[in-house]
């Protein structure tokens, strides 16, 4: 591949999107509704701050919930699987798409440095799931709660 072609900037999304269904955060990639509709007029600045911000909810949630996973064995997975992670990722961020392919296909628990084994892959993900969703969730009402209190002053 030539230099003078952009590679496409990797974006949070899942591929699940709920926002287009009126969700204020989005049930996939836990970006607030705004975030979704206009991350491709983003600065690189603003897209950072974006990640940073989920990548945190990852590490708080995910990183408990795997207390014997191998982070540079996730990594490693991912990468096989042709995963691509920004160079800055978070151990939350590797452990995610780790679990994510086992969700996609539970046998791949054994090799995927979680330490996991199959069957607990699904109640792990529906657990996940449910808990950074109410974490972002969180997120997205202290930041209009701010916004709100700093309108009032």
């Amino acid at each position: 591949m030539s230099d003078h072609r952009r590679i496409p900037s990797l974006t949070p999304c899942a591929g699940r999107c709920s926002t287009v269904f009126g969700d204020s955060v989005c049930r996939g990639c836990r970006r607030f509704n705004h975030e979704v509709i206009r991350w491709n007029t983003f600065t690189l600045e603003q897209q950072h701050t974006v990640w940073k911000r989920l990548d945190a909810q990852l590490d708080q949630i995910l990183v408990p919930m795997l207390p014997f996973a191998n982070v540079v064995l996730a990594e490693s997975f991912v990468l096989s699987k042709r995963v691509r992670l920004h160079t800055d990722a978070s151990n939350g961020r590797k452990l995610y798409h780790a679990l994510k392919l086992c969700e996609k296909n539970k046998y791949f628990a054994s090799e995927s440095g979680l330490g996991i084994q199959a069957e607990h892959v699904k109640p792990l993900w529906q657990e996940f799931e449910r808990r950074v969703l109410a974490l972002a969730t969180a997120s997205y009402d202290l930041a209009f709660l701010r916004a709100d209190y700093m309108n009032l002053r």
